[in-house]
């Protein structure tokens, strides 16, 4: 039999970037290890402040061809030159999202810990969807999603799926047969050597 392909590694930006050293930072994480996409994630809704952002870091993942994709903001996906969208609410915007964008653009959905949430997501045409967080963190109402979660949809739903959310390599080993991504963000940029730190948690996989 073959060997089950290992998850792929989905970047998260942190809330907060600083753009004078932040760029350099993702670029050299990009070249040390394998990344099948970036997602931007932060907390500002400042237009001018996402737009250059984006535009920094559209530069790195580009040269790299790496796909980058925008928390939420799907008016600004076509305008800034990226990929496509990552949505926060569920299935509830899917439809209108791929409407938007179209069939090439990637279209991803996070569901919390809801299965339900995460097949209606897929039946509107999402791309991926993402379950989270799977490890304890004193954010949101405490839920987490379980391995169960994961293992009843690889089994059941072909749809890719991506873990993330206070990961650490204890969950990484765990979630590593039946997850198709790891979605990975303050974990490693905390670090002080975020390069160093992914590559831990990526030998986690075996």
């Amino acid at each position: 039999m073959a060997e089950p392909e290992q998850p792929q590694i989905y970047l998260i930006t942190p809330p907060e970037i600083e753009l004078s050293t932040f760029p350099d930072r993702l670029a050299r994480v990009l070249d040390a290890h394998e990344v099948a996409c970036v997602r931007l994630a932060l907390a500002t809704r400042d237009e001018d402040r996402l737009s250059r952002a984006a535009d920094a870091c559209r530069e790195v993942t580009h040269a790299r061809d790496i796909a980058l994709v925008i928390d939420s903001h799907l008016m600004m996906v076509e305008r800034l030159g990226l990929d496509g969208v990552h949505l926060t609410d569920g299935a509830r915007s899917v439809r209108a999202a791929r409407k938007e964008l179209g069939a090439e653009a990637v279209v991803g959905s996070f569901c919390g810990t809801s299965r339900h949430e995460g097949m209606n997501a897929g039946e509107a045409g999402a791309d991926y969807v993402s379950f989270g967080p799977v490890g304890a963190t004193g954010l949101g109402d405490g839920s987490v999603a379980d391995p169960d979660l994961f293992e009843w949809w690889s089994q059941m739903i072909e749809l890719p799926v991506v873990a993330e959310g206070a990961l650490d390599a204890a969950l990484i080993r765990a979630l590593t047969p039946v997850t198709d991504f790891f979605g990975i963000g303050d974990e490693i940029w905390k670090a002080d050597d975020p390069a160093a730190a992914l590559g831990d948690l990526i030998a986690a996989m075996g």
